[in-house]
Parts: structure tokens; sequence; C-alpha cells
């Protein structure tokens, strides 16, 4: 299984043998960073926001999910769990927070998740071995909230995602307040992901992604 981040909350999941995803696709007009040249399987919509649902970036996909539900895509099960409320509202719209089954290695995109979740939800996700966490607030979570997601989950590795940095136009905070929030100093960025169930680490850890520009 491989990872890689392309800024904001929109990452590519690749695994030999299963359908590709791509999540959160963005206007790079809208959020900065460089436009989006994609090609997938499945295309996965958090909410109905231009950084979050660009989903013309993304080429050759013949499945996009929108909403909570159960699916089985290309040997990849995929749960979507509505959070942030039942009653949308222009202030707390909707949030859609997907996991991601490949062969047993499950992956959280938490979408713009802005509070943490009931138990009923945590429940409903099963056992996260990898989490995709907005840190930055913005109409995500904020640091502080982030770190008590990440408690309540309890993922073997969490990845930041929805912060402030350089190409992007979002106003966000900075990676490095969730990053003391954890209790950690300074984290070396990795290119991508590269996990199977086997390799994963047996205490949380959290690794930081380059945003690739493509």
């Amino acid at each position: 299984m491989e990872i890689t981040w392309y800024g904001q909350s929109c990452f590519r999941l690749t695994e030999r043998g299963s359908a590709s995803v791509v999540t959160d696709p963005f206007d790079h007009e809208v959020v900065g960073y460089s436009a989006l040249k994609l090609k997938a399987d499945i295309v996965t919509v958090s909410h109905d926001a231009p950084g979050h649902n660009f989903s013309k970036a993304v080429k050759g996909y013949k499945h996009l999910l929108d909403g909570p539900g159960e699916y089985e895509i290309g040997g990849v099960f995929i749960t979507g769990v509505q959070t942030n409320g039942r009653k949308k509202t222009e202030d707390h719209p909707r949030n859609t927070l997907y996991v991601f089954d490949y062969q047993g290695l499950t992956i959280a995109h938490l979408g713009d998740l802005r509070e943490v979740p009931s138990r009923s939800q945590v429940d409903a996700l099963g056992e996260v071995d990898i989490a995709l966490v907005p840190v930055g607030a913005g109409g995500g979570l904020s640091a502080a909230k982030a770190a008590e997601v990440v408690g309540v989950l309890e993922p073997k590795i969490i990845i930041p995602m929805h912060y402030a940095t350089s190409d992007g136009k979002t106003e966000l905070e900075p990676l490095e307040k969730f990053i003391k929030e954890m209790g950690l100093g300074t984290i070396e960025a990795e290119a991508s992901l590269k996990i199977t169930k086997g390799s994963l680490p047996e205490d949380t850890r959290v690794t930081v992604l380059q945003y690739q520009k493509k």
C-alpha cells in the first residue's frame, strides 16, 4: 500500500491488484497547490466545497462516493460515516468520514471532521490502522481537537493534513501546533508512505508527508 499526499485533504491510495482511490480532490485556483493531474478508479468527497469536491481533476474514475454507506469496489471495502451533526447549515456542513479496508489494512480519511466522533461512530469505523487527520482548523479540527480524536481512534499511524503550507491559499494553522500538541519534536517529511499490515508500528507514530506537485 502506498499513500501519497497532494495538498489540502487530497491523497491517492494505491495497492497492487486493488482499486485506486483519490480523496477530496481540490480546485487549485481556490485552495492553491499545483493543479491535480491524477487517475483513479474511485473518487471520494467528504463534503461539498471546492477544496474537497473537484472530481473533474481526476481522470478515469468509475465510482464517485459523496455520502455515507458501505461499498465494495475493486477489492476495497469502504465505509462512509456521516459526522458534524445531522442538520446541514452553512457554518456546519455535513461531512463524510471514510474508512478504506485494503485486505485488512485500514485507512481512515476524516475529511473536514469538526468534533470528536461519538462512540457509535467510532464503533461503525472499526479498527483504524492509519488516520488521515485534519489538524489546521479552518473548518476542520484544531490541533488540540485533532490530538483528542487521535486518542479516541488509537491508530498506529497518523498522517496530518489540511494545515498551512507555503503553496496553500486557505487560511489554516501550521502543522507545528499539532506536533507540539502531540508532545513531539521536528519530524522529517517523507515523499509517500509505503506500508503493509505486517509493518505497522507497535506504538502510535506521526508520519508527515511532503505534498506532491502534480
